[in-house]
Protein backbone atom coordinates (compact mmCIF):
# COMPACT_ATOMS: atom_id res chain seq x y z
CA UNK A 1 0.00 0.00 0.00
CA UNK A 2 1.39 3.41 -0.99
CA UNK A 3 0.66 5.34 2.19
CA UNK A 4 1.67 8.65 0.64
CA UNK A 5 -1.27 8.39 -1.80
CA UNK A 6 -3.93 8.03 0.90
CA UNK A 7 -6.10 10.91 2.20
CA UNK A 8 -5.04 12.58 5.43
CA UNK A 9 -8.25 11.55 7.19
CA UNK A 10 -7.75 7.90 6.27
CA UNK A 11 -4.13 7.96 7.44
CA UNK A 12 -5.12 9.50 10.78
CA UNK A 13 -7.80 6.83 11.27
CA UNK A 14 -5.34 4.05 10.42
CA UNK A 15 -2.84 5.39 12.98
CA UNK A 16 -5.51 5.55 15.70
CA UNK A 17 -6.70 2.02 14.84
CA UNK A 18 -3.10 0.74 14.73
CA UNK A 19 -3.63 -0.40 11.13
CA UNK A 20 -0.53 1.59 10.26
CA UNK A 21 2.02 3.13 12.57
CA UNK A 22 2.88 6.82 12.63
CA UNK A 23 6.46 5.74 11.91
CA UNK A 24 5.33 3.96 8.74
CA UNK A 25 3.24 6.92 7.60
CA UNK A 26 5.92 9.49 8.32
CA UNK A 27 8.61 7.32 6.71
CA UNK A 28 6.54 7.03 3.52
CA UNK A 29 6.39 10.80 3.19
CA UNK A 30 10.03 11.34 4.19
CA UNK A 31 11.11 8.86 1.52
CA UNK A 32 8.98 10.70 -1.01
CA UNK A 33 10.61 14.00 0.01
CA UNK A 34 14.09 12.51 -0.29
CA UNK A 35 13.33 11.36 -3.83
CA UNK A 36 11.55 14.46 -5.16
CA UNK A 37 12.39 17.53 -3.12
CA UNK A 38 15.89 18.01 -4.62
CA UNK A 39 14.11 18.60 -7.94
CA UNK A 40 11.10 20.63 -6.85
CA UNK A 41 12.44 22.49 -3.79
CA UNK A 42 9.06 22.63 -2.07
CA UNK A 43 10.09 21.82 1.52
CA UNK A 44 12.82 23.73 3.32
CA UNK A 45 14.42 23.81 6.77
CA UNK A 46 13.91 20.06 7.20
CA UNK A 47 14.31 18.73 10.71
CA UNK A 48 16.73 15.79 11.23
CA UNK A 49 15.12 12.55 10.12
CA UNK A 50 15.96 10.79 13.39
CA UNK A 51 14.19 13.51 15.40
CA UNK A 52 11.08 13.28 13.24
CA UNK A 53 10.97 9.48 13.54
CA UNK A 54 11.49 9.66 17.30
CA UNK A 55 8.40 11.88 17.47
CA UNK A 56 6.51 9.37 15.32
CA UNK A 57 7.51 6.59 17.72
CA UNK A 58 6.21 8.67 20.62
CA UNK A 59 2.93 9.10 18.74
CA UNK A 60 2.66 5.33 18.32
CA UNK A 61 3.41 4.78 21.99
CA UNK A 62 0.59 7.16 22.92
CA UNK A 63 -1.87 5.15 20.78
CA UNK A 64 -0.62 1.88 22.28
CA UNK A 65 -1.24 3.23 25.81
CA UNK A 66 -4.76 4.22 24.87
CA UNK A 67 -4.11 7.93 25.37
CA UNK A 68 -6.59 10.45 24.02
CA UNK A 69 -5.12 11.76 20.79
CA UNK A 70 -5.94 14.65 18.50
CA UNK A 71 -7.45 14.53 15.00
CA UNK A 72 -4.05 15.03 13.31
CA UNK A 73 -2.20 12.59 15.55
CA UNK A 74 0.88 11.17 13.83
CA UNK A 75 0.39 13.00 10.52
CA UNK A 76 3.44 14.70 8.99
CA UNK A 77 3.07 18.41 8.21
CA UNK A 78 5.35 21.20 7.04
CA UNK A 79 4.48 24.74 8.09
CA UNK A 80 4.39 27.62 5.63
CA UNK A 81 7.61 29.57 6.07
CA UNK A 82 5.78 32.84 6.73
CA UNK A 83 4.44 31.34 9.98
CA UNK A 84 6.39 30.88 13.22
CA UNK A 85 7.07 27.30 14.31
CA UNK A 86 8.85 26.90 17.64
CA UNK A 87 12.26 25.28 17.33
CA UNK A 88 12.28 25.28 13.51
CA UNK A 89 14.15 27.79 11.38
CA UNK A 90 11.53 30.24 10.11
CA UNK A 91 13.03 32.59 7.53
CA UNK A 92 9.94 34.15 5.89
CA UNK A 93 12.02 33.75 2.72
CA UNK A 94 14.25 36.65 3.77
CA UNK A 95 18.02 36.73 4.40
CA UNK A 96 17.20 39.03 7.34
CA UNK A 97 15.76 35.96 9.11
CA UNK A 98 17.92 33.20 7.65
CA UNK A 99 18.85 31.95 11.13
CA UNK A 100 15.64 32.86 12.94
CA UNK A 101 14.35 30.11 15.26
CA UNK A 102 11.13 31.21 17.00
CA UNK A 103 10.50 30.25 20.59
CA UNK A 104 6.72 30.26 20.16
CA UNK A 105 4.34 28.85 17.58
CA UNK A 106 1.98 31.05 15.65
CA UNK A 107 -1.65 30.46 16.65
CA UNK A 108 -2.60 28.16 13.76
CA UNK A 109 0.69 26.28 14.07
CA UNK A 110 0.06 25.77 17.80
CA UNK A 111 -3.39 24.38 17.09
CA UNK A 112 -2.01 21.95 14.53
CA UNK A 113 0.73 20.84 16.93
CA UNK A 114 -1.81 20.37 19.72
CA UNK A 115 -3.95 18.28 17.36
CA UNK A 116 -1.03 15.85 17.02
CA UNK A 117 0.68 16.89 13.78
CA UNK A 118 4.38 16.07 13.45
CA UNK A 119 6.26 19.00 11.93
CA UNK A 120 8.99 17.93 9.54
CA UNK A 121 10.06 21.39 8.32
CA UNK A 122 8.71 24.39 6.44
CA UNK A 123 7.26 24.98 2.96
CA UNK A 124 8.89 27.45 0.59
CA UNK A 125 7.49 30.94 -0.06
CA UNK A 126 8.32 34.20 -1.83
CA UNK A 127 10.24 36.68 0.31
CA UNK A 128 7.83 37.73 3.11
CA UNK A 129 5.08 36.02 1.13
CA UNK A 130 4.91 38.82 -1.42
CA UNK A 131 3.99 37.74 -4.94
CA UNK A 132 2.41 34.67 -6.50
CA UNK A 133 5.73 33.02 -7.37
CA UNK A 134 7.61 31.14 -4.63
CA UNK A 135 11.25 32.16 -4.94
CA UNK A 136 13.56 33.84 -2.47
CA UNK A 137 17.30 34.44 -1.95
CA UNK A 138 17.50 32.00 0.97
CA UNK A 139 16.24 28.79 -0.66
CA UNK A 140 15.64 29.60 -4.33
CA UNK A 141 12.53 28.75 -6.35
CA UNK A 142 9.90 26.04 -6.04
CA UNK A 143 9.09 24.16 -9.24
CA UNK A 144 5.59 23.32 -10.40
CA UNK A 145 4.48 19.79 -9.53
CA UNK A 146 3.51 19.17 -13.17
CA UNK A 147 6.68 20.61 -14.66
CA UNK A 148 9.44 21.97 -12.39
CA UNK A 149 10.66 24.31 -15.13
CA UNK A 150 7.57 26.41 -14.35
CA UNK A 151 6.42 28.26 -11.23
CA UNK A 152 4.44 26.59 -8.47
CA UNK A 153 2.71 29.89 -7.76
CA UNK A 154 2.58 31.50 -4.37
CA UNK A 155 2.81 32.49 -1.80
CA UNK A 156 1.87 29.01 -0.56
CA UNK A 157 3.74 27.52 -3.52
CA UNK A 158 5.91 25.11 -1.57
CA UNK A 159 2.88 23.73 0.25
CA UNK A 160 0.82 23.27 -2.91
CA UNK A 161 3.61 21.56 -4.86
CA UNK A 162 4.40 19.26 -1.93
CA UNK A 163 0.74 18.18 -1.62
CA UNK A 164 0.38 17.56 -5.36
CA UNK A 165 3.60 15.50 -5.35
CA UNK A 166 2.45 13.45 -2.33
CA UNK A 167 5.30 14.78 -0.19
CA UNK A 168 2.65 15.95 2.31
CA UNK A 169 -0.92 14.77 2.94
CA UNK A 170 -2.13 18.37 3.36
CA UNK A 171 -0.73 21.70 4.59
CA UNK A 172 -1.45 25.10 6.03
CA UNK A 173 -1.15 28.27 3.98
CA UNK A 174 -2.25 31.88 3.98
CA UNK A 175 -3.90 34.24 1.51
CA UNK A 176 -3.84 38.00 0.95
CA UNK A 177 -3.95 38.25 -2.84
CA UNK A 178 -4.61 34.66 -3.84
CA UNK A 179 -1.84 32.90 -1.94
CA UNK A 180 -3.99 29.88 -1.10
CA UNK A 181 -5.86 29.93 -4.40
CA UNK A 182 -3.15 30.61 -7.02
CA UNK A 183 -0.76 27.79 -6.02
CA UNK A 184 -3.69 25.39 -5.67
CA UNK A 185 -4.71 26.18 -9.24
CA UNK A 186 -1.14 25.90 -10.50
CA UNK A 187 -0.65 22.45 -8.91
CA UNK A 188 -4.11 20.90 -9.45
CA UNK A 189 -5.20 20.72 -5.80
CA UNK A 190 -7.69 22.54 -3.55
CA UNK A 191 -6.88 25.82 -1.81
CA UNK A 192 -9.46 27.29 0.58
CA UNK A 193 -9.52 30.89 1.79
CA UNK A 194 -11.95 30.78 4.74
CA UNK A 195 -14.33 33.55 5.73
CA UNK A 196 -12.73 36.64 7.20
CA UNK A 197 -12.15 35.95 10.90
CA UNK A 198 -12.76 32.20 10.62
CA UNK A 199 -9.09 31.35 11.22
CA UNK A 200 -7.52 33.93 13.57
CA UNK A 201 -4.05 35.19 12.73
CA UNK A 202 -1.50 35.70 15.52
CA UNK A 203 1.14 37.05 16.16
CA UNK A 204 0.46 40.32 14.35
CA UNK A 205 1.30 44.00 14.62
CA UNK A 206 -2.16 45.50 13.96
CA UNK A 207 -5.43 43.67 14.41
CA UNK A 208 -8.35 46.00 13.72
CA UNK A 209 -7.73 47.37 10.21
CA UNK A 210 -5.50 44.73 8.60
CA UNK A 211 -8.23 42.34 7.45
CA UNK A 212 -6.84 41.15 4.12
CA UNK A 213 -4.75 38.17 5.24
CA UNK A 214 -6.24 34.89 6.40
CA UNK A 215 -4.71 31.50 7.01
CA UNK A 216 -6.34 28.32 5.76
CA UNK A 217 -5.88 24.77 4.43
CA UNK A 218 -4.67 23.20 1.17
CA UNK A 219 -5.42 19.56 0.38
CA UNK A 220 -6.33 17.01 -2.28
CA UNK A 221 -9.93 16.59 -1.10
CA UNK A 222 -12.70 18.67 0.44
CA UNK A 223 -12.87 16.14 3.27
CA UNK A 224 -9.23 16.76 4.17
CA UNK A 225 -9.82 20.51 3.94
CA UNK A 226 -12.67 20.11 6.43
CA UNK A 227 -10.45 18.09 8.77
CA UNK A 228 -7.69 20.68 8.83
CA UNK A 229 -10.04 23.68 8.91
CA UNK A 230 -11.75 22.31 12.03
CA UNK A 231 -8.34 22.37 13.75
CA UNK A 232 -7.34 25.81 12.46
CA UNK A 233 -10.60 27.69 13.03
CA UNK A 234 -12.15 29.15 16.17
CA UNK A 235 -12.21 32.31 18.26
CA UNK A 236 -9.13 33.49 20.11
CA UNK A 237 -9.30 36.42 22.51
CA UNK A 238 -6.01 37.84 21.19
CA UNK A 239 -7.72 38.35 17.83
CA UNK A 240 -10.83 40.37 18.69
CA UNK A 241 -12.38 40.21 15.20
CA UNK A 242 -12.12 36.43 14.95
CA UNK A 243 -15.46 34.65 14.63
CA UNK A 244 -16.94 33.30 17.83
CA UNK A 245 -16.91 29.65 18.73
CA UNK A 246 -15.33 26.72 16.92
CA UNK A 247 -16.61 24.93 13.84
CA UNK A 248 -17.18 21.17 13.87
CA UNK A 249 -15.49 18.72 11.57
CA UNK A 250 -17.94 18.81 8.66
CA UNK A 251 -17.04 15.32 7.39
CA UNK A 252 -20.64 14.04 7.59
CA UNK A 253 -22.18 17.16 6.02
CA UNK A 254 -20.17 17.43 2.82
CA UNK A 255 -22.32 15.21 0.62
CA UNK A 256 -25.22 17.66 0.37
CA UNK A 257 -27.77 17.74 -2.45
CA UNK A 258 -26.95 20.96 -4.32
CA UNK A 259 -29.39 20.53 -7.19
CA UNK A 260 -31.09 23.81 -7.99
CA UNK A 261 -28.27 25.96 -6.61
CA UNK A 262 -27.34 28.89 -8.85
CA UNK A 263 -23.79 29.85 -9.82
CA UNK A 264 -22.98 33.23 -11.40
CA UNK A 265 -20.08 32.99 -13.87
CA UNK A 266 -18.30 36.37 -13.82
CA UNK A 267 -15.70 35.41 -16.43
CA UNK A 268 -13.42 38.31 -17.36
CA UNK A 269 -15.66 40.93 -15.70
CA UNK A 270 -17.07 42.10 -18.98
CA UNK A 271 -13.71 42.34 -20.72
CA UNK A 272 -12.05 44.28 -17.91
CA UNK A 273 -9.50 41.55 -17.10
CA UNK A 274 -7.06 40.18 -19.71
CA UNK A 275 -6.50 36.41 -19.82
CA UNK A 276 -4.04 34.14 -21.52
CA UNK A 277 -5.88 32.28 -24.29
CA UNK A 278 -7.62 29.11 -23.17
CA UNK A 279 -8.24 29.97 -19.51
CA UNK A 280 -11.79 31.29 -19.78
CA UNK A 281 -12.85 28.36 -21.94
CA UNK A 282 -11.26 25.84 -19.55
CA UNK A 283 -13.03 27.34 -16.54
CA UNK A 284 -16.38 27.56 -18.33
CA UNK A 285 -16.09 23.89 -19.28
CA UNK A 286 -15.29 22.96 -15.68
CA UNK A 287 -18.35 24.84 -14.45
CA UNK A 288 -20.40 23.00 -17.05
CA UNK A 289 -19.93 19.85 -14.98
CA UNK A 290 -22.04 21.46 -12.26
CA UNK A 291 -24.81 22.04 -14.77
CA UNK A 292 -24.78 18.33 -15.54
CA UNK A 293 -25.19 17.71 -11.79
CA UNK A 294 -28.31 19.86 -11.57
CA UNK A 295 -26.92 23.29 -10.71
CA UNK A 296 -27.66 26.34 -12.84
CA UNK A 297 -24.71 28.27 -14.33
CA UNK A 298 -25.49 31.79 -15.54
CA UNK A 299 -23.05 34.27 -17.11
CA UNK A 300 -23.17 37.60 -15.25
CA UNK A 301 -21.23 40.86 -15.25
CA UNK A 302 -21.95 42.85 -12.09
CA UNK A 303 -22.12 46.61 -12.49
CA UNK A 304 -19.08 47.85 -10.58
CA UNK A 305 -16.06 50.09 -11.12
CA UNK A 306 -13.37 47.38 -11.21
CA UNK A 307 -10.52 49.88 -11.47
CA UNK A 308 -11.66 51.47 -8.19
CA UNK A 309 -11.82 48.02 -6.58
CA UNK A 310 -8.23 47.29 -7.66
CA UNK A 311 -7.06 50.65 -6.31
CA UNK A 312 -8.80 49.95 -2.99
CA UNK A 313 -7.02 46.60 -2.74
CA UNK A 314 -3.63 48.19 -3.50
CA UNK A 315 -4.12 50.95 -0.92
CA UNK A 316 -5.24 48.58 1.84
CA UNK A 317 -2.43 46.18 1.02
CA UNK A 318 0.20 48.92 1.03
CA UNK A 319 -1.15 50.32 4.28
CA UNK A 320 -0.54 46.99 6.03
CA UNK A 321 2.81 46.26 4.41
CA UNK A 322 4.11 49.78 4.99
CA UNK A 323 3.44 49.69 8.71
CA UNK A 324 4.76 46.15 9.15
CA UNK A 325 8.12 46.81 7.46
CA UNK A 326 8.70 50.51 8.22
CA UNK A 327 11.51 50.01 10.74
CA UNK A 328 13.39 47.53 8.56
CA UNK A 329 13.07 49.83 5.54
CA UNK A 330 14.49 52.78 7.48
CA UNK A 331 17.57 50.73 8.31
CA UNK A 332 19.75 51.04 5.22
CA UNK A 333 21.51 47.73 5.91
CA UNK A 334 18.28 45.71 6.03
CA UNK A 335 16.74 47.69 3.17
CA UNK A 336 19.64 46.67 0.93
CA UNK A 337 18.62 42.99 1.08
CA UNK A 338 14.88 43.57 0.62
CA UNK A 339 13.40 42.44 -2.70
CA UNK A 340 12.64 45.38 -5.04
CA UNK A 341 8.93 44.62 -4.95
CA UNK A 342 8.85 45.00 -1.16
CA UNK A 343 10.76 48.28 -1.34
CA UNK A 344 8.27 49.50 -3.93
CA UNK A 345 5.32 48.61 -1.66
CA UNK A 346 6.81 50.54 1.25
CA UNK A 347 7.69 53.56 -0.89
CA UNK A 348 4.15 53.61 -2.25
CA UNK A 349 2.68 53.28 1.24
CA UNK A 350 4.46 56.45 2.33
CA UNK A 351 2.63 58.42 -0.33
CA UNK A 352 -0.81 57.37 0.92
CA UNK A 353 -3.08 59.97 2.46
CA UNK A 354 -5.89 59.70 4.96
CA UNK A 355 -8.27 60.36 2.08
CA UNK A 356 -6.77 57.39 0.19
CA UNK A 357 -7.50 55.09 3.11
CA UNK A 358 -11.01 56.42 3.65
CA UNK A 359 -11.83 56.02 -0.03
CA UNK A 360 -10.40 52.47 -0.12
CA UNK A 361 -12.49 51.39 2.85
CA UNK A 362 -15.60 52.96 1.35
CA UNK A 363 -15.03 51.18 -1.97
CA UNK A 364 -14.55 47.88 -0.16
CA UNK A 365 -17.81 48.44 1.68
CA UNK A 366 -19.58 49.25 -1.59
CA UNK A 367 -18.24 46.01 -3.06
CA UNK A 368 -19.47 44.03 -0.06
CA UNK A 369 -22.92 45.56 -0.51
CA UNK A 370 -22.81 44.63 -4.20
CA UNK A 371 -21.84 41.06 -3.27
CA UNK A 372 -24.79 40.85 -0.88
CA UNK A 373 -27.03 41.89 -3.73
CA UNK A 374 -25.61 39.15 -5.95
CA UNK A 375 -26.17 36.57 -3.24
CA UNK A 376 -29.80 37.62 -3.18
CA UNK A 377 -30.02 35.94 -6.60
CA UNK A 378 -27.19 33.36 -6.58
CA UNK A 379 -25.72 30.81 -4.21
CA UNK A 380 -22.16 31.01 -5.56
CA UNK A 381 -20.01 33.32 -7.69
CA UNK A 382 -17.32 31.95 -10.01
CA UNK A 383 -14.15 33.41 -11.55
CA UNK A 384 -10.94 31.94 -12.96
CA UNK A 385 -8.24 31.57 -10.33
CA UNK A 386 -5.44 33.13 -12.38
CA UNK A 387 -5.05 35.16 -15.56
CA UNK A 388 -2.07 33.22 -16.92
CA UNK A 389 -1.03 29.59 -16.86
CA UNK A 390 2.12 28.74 -14.83
CA UNK A 391 5.02 30.66 -16.34
CA UNK A 392 8.75 29.81 -16.60
CA UNK A 393 10.41 29.60 -13.22
CA UNK A 394 13.13 32.07 -14.20
CA UNK A 395 10.60 34.92 -14.64
CA UNK A 396 9.87 37.11 -11.62
CA UNK A 397 6.29 37.83 -12.77
CA UNK A 398 4.31 38.16 -16.02
CA UNK A 399 4.96 41.50 -17.71
CA UNK A 400 2.06 41.35 -20.17
CA UNK A 401 -1.19 39.41 -20.59
CA UNK A 402 -2.92 39.28 -23.98
CA UNK A 403 -0.96 42.35 -25.05
CA UNK A 404 -1.80 44.36 -21.91
CA UNK A 405 1.10 45.66 -19.82
CA UNK A 406 1.10 44.75 -16.14
CA UNK A 407 2.04 47.81 -14.06
CA UNK A 408 3.05 45.95 -10.87
CA UNK A 409 4.33 42.60 -9.71
CA UNK A 410 0.85 41.55 -8.57
CA UNK A 411 -1.41 43.12 -11.21
CA UNK A 412 -1.45 39.84 -13.15
CA UNK A 413 -3.41 38.30 -10.25
CA UNK A 414 -6.12 40.98 -10.14
CA UNK A 415 -8.76 38.28 -10.63
CA UNK A 416 -8.47 37.25 -6.96
CA UNK A 417 -9.30 40.73 -5.62
CA UNK A 418 -13.13 40.39 -5.69
CA UNK A 419 -12.85 37.35 -3.44
CA UNK A 420 -10.32 38.88 -1.07
CA UNK A 421 -12.18 42.16 -0.58
CA UNK A 422 -15.54 40.42 -0.11
CA UNK A 423 -14.35 38.70 3.06
CA UNK A 424 -16.36 35.68 1.89
CA UNK A 425 -15.10 32.08 1.75
CA UNK A 426 -13.40 31.26 -1.57
CA UNK A 427 -12.02 27.99 -2.92
CA UNK A 428 -9.94 27.17 -5.98
CA UNK A 429 -11.03 24.00 -7.76
CA UNK A 430 -8.94 22.30 -10.47
CA UNK A 431 -10.32 23.33 -13.88
CA UNK A 432 -8.08 21.33 -16.21
CA UNK A 433 -4.83 21.70 -18.10
CA UNK A 434 -3.34 23.83 -20.87
CA UNK A 435 -2.13 22.31 -24.13
CA UNK A 436 1.30 22.21 -22.49
CA UNK A 437 -0.04 20.15 -19.57
CA UNK A 438 -0.02 22.94 -16.98
CA UNK A 439 -2.91 23.24 -14.50
CA UNK A 440 -5.48 25.99 -14.01
CA UNK A 441 -8.22 26.52 -11.44
CA UNK A 442 -11.60 28.17 -11.03
CA UNK A 443 -12.61 30.17 -7.95
CA UNK A 444 -15.93 29.58 -6.21
CA UNK A 445 -17.02 32.34 -3.82
CA UNK A 446 -19.62 31.47 -1.20
CA UNK A 447 -22.00 33.56 0.86
CA UNK A 448 -20.64 35.41 3.92
CA UNK A 449 -19.53 32.96 6.61
CA UNK A 450 -21.01 29.98 4.73
CA UNK A 451 -17.75 28.03 4.60
CA UNK A 452 -19.62 24.74 4.70
CA UNK A 453 -21.48 25.46 1.46
CA UNK A 454 -18.16 26.12 -0.29
CA UNK A 455 -16.71 22.84 0.97
CA UNK A 456 -19.89 21.08 -0.14
CA UNK A 457 -19.61 22.32 -3.72
CA UNK A 458 -15.94 21.28 -3.71
CA UNK A 459 -16.94 17.81 -2.52
CA UNK A 460 -19.53 17.61 -5.30
CA UNK A 461 -16.90 18.62 -7.83
CA UNK A 462 -14.69 15.74 -6.74
CA UNK A 463 -17.56 13.35 -7.40
CA UNK A 464 -18.33 14.66 -10.89
CA UNK A 465 -14.79 15.27 -12.19
CA UNK A 466 -11.55 13.31 -12.13
CA UNK A 467 -9.01 16.12 -11.81
CA UNK A 468 -8.06 15.43 -8.20
CA UNK A 469 -7.24 11.81 -8.98
CA UNK A 470 -4.59 12.84 -11.50
CA UNK A 471 -0.97 12.72 -10.36
CA UNK A 472 1.93 14.76 -11.72
CA UNK A 473 4.50 13.07 -13.97
CA UNK A 474 7.37 13.43 -11.51
CA UNK A 475 10.68 14.37 -13.05
CA UNK A 476 14.27 14.22 -11.92
CA UNK A 477 16.33 17.23 -12.98
CA UNK A 478 20.10 17.39 -12.97
CA UNK A 479 19.99 20.87 -11.48
CA UNK A 480 17.21 22.81 -9.78
CA UNK A 481 16.53 26.25 -11.30
CA UNK A 482 17.04 29.13 -8.91
CA UNK A 483 16.18 32.81 -9.10
CA UNK A 484 18.36 35.40 -7.43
Amino acid sequence: MDLHNLPARQLAAMIRAREASAREVVTAFLDRISALNPTYNAIVSMRPREDILAQADAADAAVARGDAVGPLHGLPMAVKDTADAAGIVSTYGSPLFAKNVPKLDGLVVARQRQAGAIFIGKTNVPEFGLGSHSFNPVFGATGNAWNPAFTAGGSSGGAAAAIALRMLPFADGSDLGGSLRNPAAYNNILGFRPSQGRVPHWPRQETFLDQLVTEGPLARSADDLALLLAVQAGYDWRVPLSLSGRIPDWHDELGADLRGRRVAWLGDLGGYLPFEPGILELCATALGRFAEAGLTIEPLVPTFDWARLWRAFVVLRQFGIGSNFAAAFDNLTSRAVMKPELQWEIEQSRQLTLADMQHAMNVRTAWYDAVLGLFGQFDYLALPTAQVFPFPIQERWPQTIAGRQMDSYHRWMEVVVPGTLSGCPVISLPAGFSAAGLPMGVQIIGKPRDDLAVLQIADLYERISNFLTKQPPTKQLSKQAFIS
